[in-house]
Formats: structure tokens, sequence, C-alpha cells
């Protein structure tokens, strides 16, 4: 689905949660295991998290600070550099896919349209950040998920649940934020090689370290791939649609000393893939982006220290050989502060943000000001977390967002949290503009409630996280005429202010180590509904689930996963069903020679032909190796 297509986009749930007849023998399966697995904390649910290491790790998505992970009562996952390595030439959704509480559709294969649903929410609802550089799309609202190359990224960390009071405008469902290398120490060259079938082809090499008060990271990489026949209908072009993606990404740091750092980052991608309109012609989509920032953090005192951040992102689109393109810019302006005494910590942060759209006719730009206010304390076995922020918008004029949380460890290793909290997301550009749009629009709202229990113990631990997220003014697609205070555009239709969604579900997670086997699984059930025609939310499942393991044989790192999906429908109107699927990953790694590494990796084992977007293919079974040359 391209941006100059009319798109009706939902956010809602319906609240039985019962397994139906599709799919429930081995779905049941996989809830049973996942829950015999129960072990480790939502807030982390990757592969070295059953180490018993999450529970110390530092993370900065929460409140754009840094803050350690069992601090927080935000609900949380990281995923680290091994987990992303062995996930071979996949995109940053697929991994994405495995994190609890996440769905992704894809319109064909890897390098074509994706959407991440968090928590249900639309895919334009959660705001996305590559080190601290917002990336967003003015014509699509929210990234554009297939054109972040996973091979250059160390870490990546999920937010789930709103986050406007942090972050404004757009982090509605949650907030992702990647993190690429940072170098330190002596250099760390690498290069690296992998072939796959279907002619799939990726090549990297690199080198980070750090002498004196300089640090740098600078990362190359290449993939392609033939694809396959990812549109299945007879009018489509029955050719294979491949994809080429060149991406590059740096770092560069400077200690002025030892209170002042500056630090310049970028990450750029082209992403030329192939996809099928026409019955004859070889249909290609091309999307740029790049996320550019310069930081200087400084240490005043031991209490108080400051960040300013100048960022600056593109996303381009463009289709041939249709005459289609859209650019999206933005730029943003953060100055944030921080006072830390004892158990309280308090923040400020002024920002401005820039966007600007070209598409076609559209030659438009906007701005908000803000200024967000933080308190936290951790104190024993209490936690407070409030949150206040203003927004000052260039069309709609003020919004304020807030939120509060607390948390209570009522008895060892246990602790349970509450959250409420409001977010909006101002209308983009071209649903505004175009000659779909309606300059009327005003921003989408929601409201946010979750309750959330948590045990952990050593390499053990277990969480459920149960959330309602009511949104009001969802803008939707309608059609007819009458409907629209503006023109109707060439299909008799708008974006207009129609919809309300409620979001609501239960996620269990956990993991455990039995023996030698490092086990993890989460299960979702979720009500994702447009409470206006009382209908599930498309392409958003209500149940799924996820189980994962691995172990040590022999030097070599085997692993294994599961990923089961109920039925979802393709339309609003819910008349178009998308059958269930399970798929069984296998995934091995080993030291081959002194400085020489090998991964190698089989996704969907059984080839289960499945859909995600109606009458666009999955891809079947595929097999990858690579080998990674690192001085150790």
């Amino acid at each position: 689905m391209h941006s100059h297509s009319p798109v009706v986009r939902l956010c809602a749930p319906d609240s039985a949660i019962v397994f139906s007849p599709l799919h429930s023998a081995r779905t049941r399966i996989a809830v049973a295991a996942a829950l015999m697995a129960a072990s480790i904390s939502v807030q982390a649910q990757t592969a070295n998290e059953t180490e018993g290491k999450t529970l110390e790790a530092m993370v900065v998505t929460a409140n754009r600070i840094e803050q350690p992970l069992s601090d927080l009562t935000a609900d949380m996952s990281i995923i680290d550099s091994k987990t992303i390595e062995r996930q071979g030439p996949g995109g940053v959704a697929d991994v994405l896919a495995r994190v609890p509480g996440i769905q992704m559709t894809r319109n064909g294969g890897p390098g074509t349209s994706t959407s991440v649903f968090i928590r249900g929410a639309e895919t334009r609802f959660t705001a996305v950040y590559v080190d601290g550089v917002r990336v967003d799309s003015q014509s699509t609202g929210g990234a554009s998920w297939q054109n972040l190359p996973l091979a250059l990224i160390d870490r990546i960390e999920v937010l789930r649940g709103p986050a406007a009071a942090v972050y404004g405008s757009d982090a509605m469902g949650g907030v992702v934020q990647i993190f690429t290398k940072k170098g330190e120490g002596a250099p760390k060259p690498y290069v690296g090689f992998g072939i796959g079938n279907r002619g799939t082809y990726t090549a990297e090499a690199g080198i980070s370290g750090g002498q004196g008060a300089w640090d740098y990271s600078i990362g190359l990489n290449r993939a392609q791939s033939d694809g396959f026949n990812a549109r299945t209908t007879a009018t489509a072009n029955p050719d294979k649609d491949g994809y080429r993606n060149n991406a590059v990404n740096a770092r560069l740091g400077y200690q002025l000393n030892q209170q002042h750092r500056l630090e310049a980052t970028m990450m750029a991608s082209n992403m030329n893939s192939g996809y099928d309109v026409s019955p004859k012609e070889d249909d290609r989509s091309i999307n740029k982006m790049y996320a550019l920032g310069l930081n200087w953090q400084a240490k005043w005192t031991d209490h108080y220290s400051t960040k300013l951040q100048l960022t600056q992102s593109r996303d381009y689109y463009e289709t041939r050989p249709s005459p289609y393109q859209t650019d999206t810019r933005l730029h943003n302006y953060l100055f944030q502060n921080e006072w830390r005494y004892g158990v309280h910590t308090m923040t400020a942060a002024l920002e401005r943000r820039e966007d600007s759209l070209v598409n076609g006719s559209i030659d438009r730009d906007r701005s908000q000001n803000a200024l967000a206010l933080g308190y936290g304390m951790h104190s024993g076995a209490h936690t407070v977390q409030l949150n206040l922020r203003r927004d000052d918008d260039s069309e709609f004029g003020g919004k304020t967002t807030g939120s509060a949380a607390y948390g209570y460890e009522f008895a060892p290793n246990w602790r349970a949290t509450a959250t409420v909290g409001t977010a909006f997301r101002a209308p983009t550009l071209y649903q505004r503009f175009s000659e779909y749009g309606d300059a009327s629009l005003a921003p989408e709202k929601s409201r946010n409630a979750e309750l959330g229990l948590r045990w952990a113990q050593g390499a053990d631990s277990f969480s459920a996280t149960v959330y309602r997220n009511n949104v009001t003014n969802l803008i939707n697609w309608v059609g007819g005429t009458g409907t629209c205070s503006g023109n109707n555009g060439p299909y008799g239709g708008c974006y207009s202010n129609v919809g309300k969604a409620r979001l609501e579900g239960i996620t269990l997670a956990g993991a455990t180590k039995l023996g030698e086997f490092n086990l993890h699984g989460s299960v979702d059930f979720q009500n994702p509904r447009d409470q206006t025609t009382d209908k599930l939310l498309a392409r958003r499942a209500k149940r799924f689930a996820t189980l994962g393991g691995d172990t040590r044989v022999a030097g070599w790192t085997l692993g294994a996963e599961m990923q089961a999906t109920a039925k979802r429908y393709d339309n609003a109107a819910n008349t178009t069903v998308l059958g269930g699927y399970t798929l069984f990953n296998l995934s091995a790694s080993t030291q081959i020679a002194k400085d020489f590494s090998l991964i190698a990796r089989i996704n969907n084992l059984a080839d289960k032909k499945y859909e995600t977007a109606r009458t666009y293919a999955s891809e079947g079974r595929s097999a990858y190796i690579g080998v990674k040359w690192m001085p150790q």
C-alpha cells in the first residue's frame, strides 16, 4: 500500500479472549509451553537475558536518561547485539515480532511496506529513534521499518505503552530506540560475508575503537536477494520481487574532559525493492533514509548534568516506473537537564521539532515547541515516576500530556506496578493537505492505564501486564460524498476524525534455565477493536505467542524459535480472513577458527504458506550461512 492511495487505518480491541477452533491445538500447545517457560521479565525478552544479566542492564528510552532497568515501572524489552547477529539478513521488524506485545505485517518480502503494531496500536503510533534521532514519514505516518538496516544495529530498546509525556506527538503505542555500536579500546576491524537461497547475499565491513579522548565506529553493509513472487493475484507480474540495500553508519565521540563529551552520529540506507502493480512492468520502490545527530553532554556537578542535541532525518520514497515521490524531513533541537539528589531524579527539557513534506502538489511544514518535566524516586520497595509535557503546535495550539506510575516491591523478588497516562499524535501533513486530506483534522488522543506484576530470581523471572488504551479522534478513511469538509479526492472520500478505538489485553512473558537449556516465551491475549463499528482492527490477531531456547553443544550455540499467530482480518469490515500460522526457526553459531565465527539460520523450517496481508505471499523456507572475521 503506497501513500498516494487511500488507506483505512484503525486502532482498537474487544473483550472476549478465547481460542478459536482454527489453529487451536498448536496454539494452545504454544501458549502452554510459553507459560511453562515462565521466567524472564517482560522488561527484557532476549537470549542473553536468561543468563541473569537483565536486571543489571541500563536503558535510556523510558525517561530519556540512563537508568537501571530494574528500577523502572515501564514495560520494556532489550534486544542485544548477539540476538540481532543471529537473525541473519532479516529486518528490524522480524526481530521485533519475537518481542512480547508486538506483531508485524509486510506487503510481500523484505524491503516492502512493513507495519509494526505494539499492543495492537497503529504503526504510526510508535515513535522510532536511531541514536536519539527521530525518524518518521509525514506521508504514511510512522517509520519506514523496511529501510532500517538490521546489520548495522548494536542494540534495540522497546518501550510498550504511551510515552507522549516524555516524547510528545506520536508515542501513543510505544517507543522503539535503535542504537549503533560505540567504539572503545584498541581498533576492532571486522569483515563478513553470507549467502542464502533465492540468491541472497550479504557483505559487511567496519572498524571501531578508541584512543585517548577519541572513540569511533563505522560500518558498511550490502544485502541483496533475488526474492520470490510476492504478489499472488493473476493481474500482477509473476516475476521475482527481490531487493538491494546499501547502508552505512558512523559514530565519532570526543571526551573534552571528564565532565564534557561531544558526539556525532550518522546512519544512512538506500533500499531498492520489487513490488507488483501492473502485470508486465518491473515495478520498483526506492526508499532512502538518513539520520544525523550531534550531541554535547555535560556534567556540571555531582548532581546536575545537561544534554544539548541537534538532529536531522530524512525519509524519501519513490516508485518506478510510476511517477510517485514523497520526501519527509525532520529537524529536532533538545536541551535536557537532569538533577539527581539521593533517591530523587528530576528532569526538565526544552524541545523543538520541525517537520516538512514535499509530495506532489504538497510543500508544507509545521513545528512544535515543548516543555517536558519529570520526577522519579526509587527508595527501598517504592518507585514513583511522574511526567508532564506541554507541546505548542504551530497548527493546533497547545496540547498537554501527563503520566504517573508507581511500583511496589511487596515481597522479595516481587514487584507490582500501576501506570496511567495520556498521549496524542498530530495528523500528518499528507492527511491534512493531500487530495484526500482535510485541513481541519484534529490530533488523535489516547488515555492508557496498565497494571504489571513481575517476579525475578537469578536467571528465572515471570511477568504479566494488563493494559487498556482508549483512542479518540482516530483518523480513518471515510468514503462517499458529503463526509469531508474539503474535496473528496479521486476515490470519493477523505481522512476524517471519525474513529474511536480501545486497545486492551494482557501480555505474559517468562524465561528459565533448565540444565544447559535457556528458555524464554511469551503469550499475548489482546482485543484491538474499533468502537465505532465494533470490528477488530485490520491485520491484528487477538492471540499470538513465541517460544525460544538455546544451548551450548561441543562449542556450538544452538537455538530454536516458534512463533504462533491466530487468525486476523485483512480489512476493517472483518469480512476477509487471514489464517493463523505457526513458524519454526533454527539457528547455530560457533567459533570456527581464531578470529573467525560462523552463523547459520533456517527460517520457516516447515515451509509454511501464509499471508500477513491479503494477496501478498510471505517467504517460505529460507537458509542462510555467514562467516565473520573479527580479531580478538
